[in-house]
């Protein structure tokens, strides 16, 4: 059954998405989102971005729609592909990449820089530890990149590589989303 989320902001605003009922998915909701997108307005506009378990497109089609130059979706779930590539058909964007991989391979493959981050994966699988350490030590973030997170309420953060800086935090029910920032190393 298709399900639609609404665009909050920018060119696209009010525009809808359409996406499947698939497991896992939990499109990000739309009061976290503007938060989210309140956080990152000095960020958006130009940026590349990287929305690595992309389910159904909406930070990464918010993140277009407010003026990013690039959006590469990462997704393993071919439903959710073709949805995520109609859904660019019906936007008729050139700036939204879909790629139909397992994050943790998309990671091991040739790196590009990115200076926005979504990572939202399925909850209890221990997908958000690896991505953040694969983002950083595979070269894939540029030197002061912005990282999302979103996670269980309850899920600790100790694990993340040492030169991320925690800037924001909130709680939605029982959901945890946090923005991130990593500092370039200083060379001596």
């Amino acid at each position: 059954m298709a399900n639609q989320i609404r665009i909050i902001g920018g060119e696209w605003r009010s525009r809808q998405i359409v996406f499947d009922d698939a497991p896992g998915l939990r499109p990000t909701p739309a009061r976290v989102r503007e938060t989210l997108f309140n956080w990152l307005q000095a960020d958006v506009y130009g940026s590349r971005c990287l929305d690595l378990f992309a389910g159904s497109g909406a930070l990464g089609f918010e993140a277009a729609s407010r003026g990013a130059k690039a959006v590469v979706q990462v997704e393993d779930n071919a439903g959710n592909c073709k949805r995520l590539r109609e859904n660019i058909a019906r936007l008729a964007t050139d700036r939204v990449q879909v790629v139909q991989q397992d994050a943790a391979r998309y990671l091991a493959g040739p790196a590009q820089q990115f200076d926005l981050v979504f990572l939202d994966p399925p909850f209890g699988q221990g997908l958000l530890e690896s991505a953040c350490r694969l983002l950083e030590s595979g070269g894939w973030l540029g030197a002061y990149a912005k990282i999302y997170l979103e996670s269980e309420k309850n899920w600790q953060a100790a694990d993340l590589p040492a030169n991320w800086h925690l800037l924001k935090e909130k709680v939605a029910g029982e959901v945890c989303y946090r923005l991130l920032q990593r500092q370039a190393a200083a060379f001596g």
